[in-house]
């Protein structure tokens, strides 16, 4: 029921409720009837009724705030939300412009001149109200952890920070596992890689989590990075924690260290950022169709180039901790890892000026509509699969 409907049920039977008064009875079954079809409180109808009767028909309802950013500012926002996989708020504001200005080159942008005007001028604090809405129907859950001790974790030694003075190419490395809820036989498994510096994300499918498929995997990651990896910061798993990657790593000159056993705050970026990159778009649904990993793969490549290009991260600053709870002061302005990578000085020009001509020839919506589209290929091999095994089961 919409207040435009209310009001006119309410208009329709002033005169009725007017005719009534001091007839107790009468005002009771109109008032009965009013809360039936309109889901009021008794209580609430008289006032209502005294507010319809005191409304002067010729004066427009100015009540409330006045509206500056209308509906056809929240459509503009909304598609910018979409192209950017609807993000809080104060992730969103800061890459506003550079959306619109590339959805504009591409000839995707729809909206006027004064609704998009009016979306750039918008203050961080209407832009997060505005987005807290559209964000509503994403929920995610936790998935089982993989990672079990092994007795050569004696060979890695532990390192915990700090991490905020480490150039670019000491990064964080974990498998996470798309199990559901058994981790029994084999199934995929996402191995990804964060960079401590500049949050630069890779991310490659595997099949299982064996020795040399990891392997394989870690390769991906060094050939993958736009700058050499100087140092990899795995858990205690043992797809980690083994002389075939020991082995590997040091012939590569990649200074290996390891996470304190239980204490996944060792491994913090790749760990809060399995969620946000892993989990947001393949979910916790058991994969255990070998078919899937290529698709998986294909799917990979372009969130990377998604995430890494034009999804900024907050770098949490201080946090104190406060009784049982923890404040947590974050930067001011979120920036993408592309951003970071190109701001900062360690990183040669050669590099920055490679990634410019690759962020120069990309569009956030382009990417995130193949993403999409390969998700949706994933889910019906996925479900294909199924079909076939529970045929052949039962048949």
């Amino acid at each position: 029921m919409t207040m435009a409907t209310k009001k006119d049920i309410l208009k329709t039977h002033l005169k009725e409720w007017l005719k009534a008064k001091g007839n107790r009875k009468k005002r009771a079954e109109i008032a009965s009837n009013i809360c039936f079809v309109t889901d009021m409180h008794k209580k609430s109808v008289s006032r209502a009724f005294r507010r319809e009767q005191l409304r002067d028909s010729a004066v427009a309802n100015k009540s409330g705030r006045p509206v500056i950013f209308g509906p056809d500012v929240t459509a503009a926002l909304k598609d910018v939300c979409e192209a950017a996989n609807y993000p809080c708020g104060e992730i969103l504001f800061p890459i506003i412009a550079e959306y619109v200005e590339i959805m504009k080159r591409d000839k995707q942008w729809n909206h006027s001149e004064s609704a998009t005007a009016q979306l750039l001028v918008a203050k961080e604090h209407t832009i997060r109200r505005r987005v807290s809405s559209l964000r509503k129907k994403y929920h995610f859950g936790k998935g089982l952890s993989s990672t079990k001790p092994s007795h050569l974790k004696s060979i890695i030694p532990i390192f915990k920070g700090p991490w905020n003075d480490l150039p670019p190419g000491h990064g964080q490395i974990d498998t996470v596992a798309h199990c559901d809820n058994s981790l029994a036989g084999d199934f995929v498994y996402s191995l990804n890689y964060i960079d401590s510096a500049t949050y630069w994300n890779v991310t490659v499918a595997q099949w299982n989590k064996g020795q040399m498929n990891t392997l394989e995997s870690m390769k991906t990651i060094k050939n993958r990075l736009p700058f050499p990896w100087l140092m990899a910061h795995p858990d205690s798993g043992g797809e980690f924690i083994n002389w075939v990657a020991k082995e590997w790593f040091e012939t590569n000159k990649i200074e290996y260290t390891r996470s304190e056993p239980n204490r996944k705050n060792d491994n913090m970026y790749v760990e809060e950022r399995n969620g946000h990159v892993v989990r947001k778009y393949l979910g916790y649904v058991r994969l255990d169709n070998q078919d899937l990993v290529p698709v998986i793969n294909e799917m990979l490549i372009l969130l990377n180039l998604y995430l890494n290009h034009f999804m900024p991260v907050r770098r949490t600053l201080t946090k104190e901790r406060i009784g049982a709870k923890y404040r947590r002061t974050y930067e001011k302005l979120a920036m993408t890892p592309y951003q970071r990578v190109f701001n900062h000085q360690m990183i040669s020009n050669e590099i920055k000026d490679k990634l410019k001509k690759e962020h120069e020839a990309l569009n956030p919506l382009t990417l995130k509509r193949q993403i999409d589209i390969l998700i949706l290929k994933i889910i019906k091999l996925k479900n294909s699969n199924q079909e076939i095994g529970d045929s052949e089961r039962f048949g």
